[in-house]
């Protein structure tokens, strides 16, 4: 008989999202406003600090649409993306007709490598005579992005930055949020994230004006009339007063996750550091703080005698999910023409990452048992 199911991120209740679930239903707000989307907004902002005002969307790449809309990004203009990430950070930058041009990573971060970025920049402005609309870089499973040297860059060509900070809730870079560097940020209330709201996303915005534009933009775009009238496309991207409802409850216990993943991600490298072939994402230095969101490592297969996708298996036969690192947007078919500037650093990565279980409900007896399956799969290769 199979033993319980290690699963990779999994939501991680904190014990008081029923209280504000149940509120919302004895006062009947359970549609896509109310107060408990107001007071998780505030909550965020809060949270973040710089006072920068938060809308609440139902998805990520609901906010990362509404920021290119409001970058005003649209047919045949170019946005700047991280390769080495999902495919939600790139897929609105099609959806408003415009083209990703993708640059690859750094080794130490695994995110945008700020020499390529520059390089992009220069060879879009020679090749089509005008800037990038946006700049978007990823703080990859958790880990903060080099954000000094790429916003230094793109203020020198003067080209807004779209943070996708979607897995980077309660990371930090020299002290301060990661998701309040550029004009825009976007975060992620999936089920697997730090903390949920079952689905859902977020918008941080530079000041009220632009939050208010984004509010307009996500329910519908209705003109101010007594009538329902409409002068622009809107969308229906606003966040649930139920849903919302877990994420007041969840902020509540964010810090506790969070401390929790990061004790995990130590747990790992110190349980598996005797292993051979195997190397974690680290924080580069103290400027950075992950959250620590997925454990990540790389499996170098002439030193540990087995391959990333061999581990993966192995581990699936004890019933313990793993999973590849995301496979580089400039090798998914879906993008294959798009420009990329390149070093071989995502390809290598994907090639030989894996993710781990991370979830801070994980308990110490299930980091335990990933060990003893990890153990065991080096044995059998020596």
């Amino acid at each position: 008989m199979n033993r319980p199911r290690i699963f990779l991120s999994l939501a991680h209740m904190g014990g008081e999202e029923q209280n504000y679930i149940r509120e919302a239903f004895d006062t009947n707000w359970v549609a896509p406003l109310g107060p408990h989307v107001t007071a998780f907004e505030q909550a965020l902002s809060d949270y973040l600090g710089e006072n920068r005002p938060v809308v609440a969307l139902a998805s990520g790449t609901a906010a990362i649409h509404l920021a290119l809309i409001l970058l005003d990004v649209g047919q045949g203009d170019e946005v700047i993306c991280q390769s080495f990430t999902f495919v939600a950070t790139a897929n609105p930058i099609r959806y408003l007709g415009a083209q990703p041009v993708f640059v690859d990573s750094e080794r130490d971060t695994w995110n945008m490598d700020p020499d390529l970025l520059q390089q992009a920049i220069e060879d879009r402005i020679r090749i089509t005579g005008k800037r990038p609309k946006a700049i978007i870089p990823v703080h990859l499973y958790g880990m903060p992005a080099r954000v000094d040297a790429i916003m230094q860059i793109a203020d020198q060509y003067g080209i807004p930055v779209l943070e996708d900070a979607a897995e980077a809730l309660g990371s930090s870079y020299r002290g301060r949020k990661c998701g309040t560097f550029g004009r825009f940020a976007c975060l992620s209330f999936n089920g697997n994230k730090v903390i949920t709201t079952s689905g859902g996303g977020a918008l941080v915005c530079p000041d009220m004006e632009t939050a208010e534009k984004a509010l307009f933009y996500a329910t519908q775009a209705r003109d101010k009339a007594p009538h329902y009238q409409h002068s622009e496309i809107g969308y229906n991207y606003r966040l649930s007063n139920i849903c919302a409802g877990i994420g007041r409850g969840q902020m509540k216990v964010l810090d506790n996750h969070v401390e929790r993943r990061r004790e995990i991600n130590r747990m790992y490298r110190k349980e598996l550091s005797d292993l051979p072939g195997i190397t974690f994402l680290e924080e580069p230095s103290t400027d950075f703080r992950s959250n620590h969101w997925l454990t990540c490592l790389q499996i170098d297969p002439e030193q540990a005698g087995f391959t990333r996708e061999e581990l993966r298996l192995a581990l699936e036969q004890e019933n313990i999910e793993t999973r590849p690192l995301w496979k580089p947007m400039h090798l998914q078919p879906l993008y294959a023409e798009a420009p990329f500037y390149g070093n071989g650093t995502s390809e290598a990565l994907f090639a030989k990452g894996l993710c781990l279980p991370s979830s801070s409900i994980l308990t110490d007896e299930d980091v335990c048992r990933v060990r003893d399956a990890f153990t065991a799969v080096s044995n059998k290769w020596k």
